[in-house]
């Protein structure tokens, strides 16, 4: 594995994001001077928020999956999980609502959701789920350590005997396909497939691989932080203080200095000069590009995942059918695909999540009052341009009168407060074509061939984040920090805590 050049000692992390704190904990685990610059007045990136008269909006991810990334990050500087996080594992992890009606809440537990899989579709395609699982297990355990948590310096780095391994159970064919060798029903397919869409990829043109995603979800689990999805930045943001970086919040980068090819300060709007030995930028691939003056040649230009349309709202009143994740699926499932990655037009049969995190922590609301987030996927800047600060209202609204016909009636009268993110805000913070996804999943921009968290002619730069290496989520933007630690520190091995580097033991604090 390649890293980067030269001294180390000094490292500026560019972003206070997941992925961002987390190479900034590995870093000072492994006894690195660690700085932190965010641009934002708290920690979170991505993973933003929104207090509103009492409401307190998580305006990011709200599924967290792969904990045990969280402990290993905490883990690097001597801290757990644990004794800082309260984490709720989500049973149903996802409520799946369908076009005809019909509705089945998806259990991590095997047994329970087999009972619930026999009962809702029959006791064939309760045995397909079985099998589902079996194969979603062996599919993890094929990737994991050869194709996700790994750095590649080359498309040779792929020869692994585990590539076979991945062959022989089919993660090179079609996604729909896999899926349905296991279940018939197509409400089923829908629940275990959904997922290639935080890959930036519809189902029927996805790999079986990205079925690894359904895994995190359905097998391993989903939670929730007590305190909302901001508790997981904080903790970590609060773990990296108390092990000796030095996070400076509400202060943009605006460039770099370099001498030769080595990047040697962080210059911020503020005027201040932050000398540093490396840095890691973890901003998206268009901002790190432009602060670096370069951007890496490739055969193919880079496509962007679909993006979102994001409601935010605190009503007066509960609504009995959701729970704490729901999906309201559409009836036209491949259709709505098109639409978003081909046509480039708003869905004529809308599926969305609806996330309502006060049916698990009443706290992020004022009494008796409740949170719903509405996410609704749209085609990102590059495909279609539409005009989204005259749109995105009437579209919010076409979006919540049909959920009020399925499955949220009278919310609209409920609302108190709302806010609307559309890909027009999110192309303002720099985002690539306007969507928080970044570059899709497509086999041209997976593993080896995806932009690298190493950047030609910049000897001790590193890129993070879900632009670059292993790819877009919570769990892989955590991977994406260690990732990035080990391109300074070399990597992976067992690394020393900050505590016996630093040695801030616990009479210090």
């Amino acid at each position: 594995m390649r890293t980067v050049t030269g001294p180390t000692d000094r490292v500026v992390v560019v972003g206070a994001g997941l992925s961002g704190l987390t190479t900034a904990l590995h870093l000072l685990g492994a006894g690195r001077e660690v700085t932190v610059v965010e641009s934002a007045p708290f920690p979170g990136g991505r993973a933003g928020r929104m207090d509103i008269a009492g409401y307190r909006m998580d305006t990011g991810p709200t599924v967290l999956t792969m904990p045990e990334l969280l402990d290993e990050a905490l883990a690097a500087v001597g801290e757990s999980t644990r004794d800082r996080l309260d984490l709720i594992q989500l049973d149903p992890a996802y409520r799946a609502r369908f076009a005809d009606g019909s509705s089945i809440d998806v259990s991590t537990d095997a047994a329970a959701m087999e009972q619930r899989v026999r009962e809702f579709a029959g006791p064939t395609e309760a045995d397909g789920y079985r099998r589902l699982r079996h194969w979603l297990t062996r599919l993890y355990a094929a990737q994991y350590e050869t194709f996700i948590d790994a750095n590649f310096d080359s498309p040779r780095d792929l020869l692994d005997p585990n590539l076979a391994r991945l062959a022989a159970l089919g993660g090179f064919g079609g996604l729909h396909r896999a899926i349905g060798r296991f279940l018939r029903d197509e409400r089923l397919r829908k629940v275990f497939s959904f997922q290639a869409l935080y890959a930036g990829v519809a189902p029927h043109n996805a790999l079986a691989a990205y079925a690894v995603i359904s895994y995190m979800d359905t097998v391993r689990g989903v939670y929730f932080p007590r305190g909302g999805m901001r508790a997981v930045p904080d903790t970590l943001a609060g773990a990296a203080a108390e092990a000796g970086a030095h996070l400076r919040y509400g202060s943009s980068v605006t460039r770099l200095e370099r001498r030769g090819t080595r990047v040697t300060a962080v210059h911020t709007e503020h005027g201040e000069r932050i000398p540093c030995d490396s840095v890691v930028l973890t901003p998206d691939l268009p901002i790190s590009y432009r602060l670096l003056g370069r951007t890496p040649r490739r055969p193919l230009r880079l496509r962007a995942a679909p993006s979102a349309l994001l409601v935010h709202t605190g009503t007066n009143r509960d609504q009995p059918e959701l729970s704490h994740h729901t999906l309201s699926f559409g009836d036209s499932w491949k259709r709505t695909f098109d639409e978003l990655t081909r046509q480039g037009t708003l869905m004529s049969d809308p599926s969305v999540l609806i996330t309502n995190p006060t049916r698990s922590d009443p706290s992020l609301a004022p009494p008796g009052r409740h949170l719903h987030h509405i996410l609704v996927p749209c085609p990102n800047l590059d495909l279609a341009r539409f005009d989204w600060n005259a749109i995105a209202r009437g579209y919010a609204q076409e979006v919540i009168d049909s959920l009020q016909r399925r499955v949220m009636p009278g919310f609209d009268a409920s609302v108190e407060v709302s806010r609307i993110v559309s890909p027009a805000d999110w192309a303002e913070l720099g985002m690539l074509a306007g969507t928080p996804f970044s570059a899709a999943h497509t086999f041209a921009q997976t593993g080896p061939f995806r932009p690298r968290n190493l950047v030609r002619g910049v000897e001790n730069a590193v890129l993070a984040g879900c632009g670059t290496t292993p790819g877009v989520g919570v769990p892989t933007a955590l991977l994406s920090g260690k990732l990035a630690a080990h391109r300074i520190i070399g990597g992976p091995r067992p690394l020393p805590t900050a505590r016996r580097v630093l040695g801030t033991g616990s009479d210090a604090r």
